[in-house]
C-alpha cells in the first residue's frame, strides 16, 4: 500500500507532494522502512540495514552492522514514529524521548561551527551510532526550523505510517484521505451505530 512510486504510477508531482521536505525526507523514509498495515519490515537484518545505511548515504561500504545495532535502530525508529504520532495529536509515549537522548548519547551528537560562521548538529561516533546520530541532527534542525510540527504518523493505529502534513492549516492526520481517512471515518460511524 505505502511504496509510493508504485500507488502513483511515477507521478513526480503527486511524489513529490507525498515527500518532505530537503533533509526532512530521510527521516520520514527512516520511520517509514516499517509498513505496520502491510507487517513488512524493510530493516529485516543487519544486512538489509546496512544496505540501507548504504542506499541513504550514512554509512561507508566498510563499516560493520550486528545485531545489536539493528535492534538500537529500530527503537530509535519506533522512538521517532512515537514522536510523530505526538504531532498527530495523540498522546506521546514517555519512553520515546529517553530512547532518543541515548541514542544521541551514543553518537556524540555535538555542536559544531564551520568557518563561515554557521551552526550544525554532528555526531562524533562513526558507524552505525553516527548514522543514526545524523538522522536525530536531521530531526534537532526540522524542530529548532518549525517544519518538524508538520512530520506526523497517520493517525489510524493500524497504519501510523510518516507523511509530511501540505495542509495549509497544518490539519493533515492521515497519510492519505482517500484510504486511512476513510476507513477511519468509517469505523467511527460503524462504532456509533453499534452504540446507538
Amino acid at each position: 500500500m505505502h511504496n509510493l512510486s508504485m500507488a502513483y504510477g511515477g507521478d513526480v508531482a503527486t511524489l513529490k507532494k507525498e515527500t518532505a521536505p530537503d533533509e526532512l525526507e530521510l527521516v520520514r523514509a527512516f520511520v517509514n522502512t516499517a509498513d505496520l498495515e502491510d507487517d513488512e519490515e524493510e530493516l529485516d537484518s543487519p544486512a538489509a540495514f546496512k544496505a540501507w545505511l548504504l542506499e541513504v548515504g550514512l554509512l561507508g561500504r566498510g563499516a560493520d552492522v550486528v545485531e545489536p545495532d539493528l535492534r538500537r535502530a529500530i527503537d530509535v525508529r519506533e522512538a521517532l514514529r512515537a514522536l510523530l504520532v505526538a504531532n498527530a495529536g495523540g498522546a506521546l509515549d514517555p519512553r520515546a524521548p529517553v530512547t532518543l537522548d541515548q541514542a544521541a548519547r551514543r553518537a556524540g551528537l555535538a555542536l559544531r561551527f564551520a568557518p563561515g560562521g554557521t551552526s550544525r548538529l554532528e555526531p562524533a561516533a562513526a558507524g552505525v551510532d553516527g548514522a543514526i546520530g545524523q538522522i536525530l541532527a536531521r530531526v534537532a534542525e526540522a524542530m529548532s526550523d518549525g517544519s518538524w510540527a508538520r512530520l506526523k504518523a497517520c493517525r489510524r493505529e493500524t497504519c501510523a505510517w510518516a507523511f509530511y502534513d501540505h495542509t495549509k492549516n497544518h490539519s493533515g492526520v492521515w497519510c492519505e484521505m482517500a484510504v486511512c481517512g476513510n476507513r477511519a471515518k468509517a469505523e467511527a460511524y460503524r462504532r456509533r451505530q453499534a452504540e446507538a
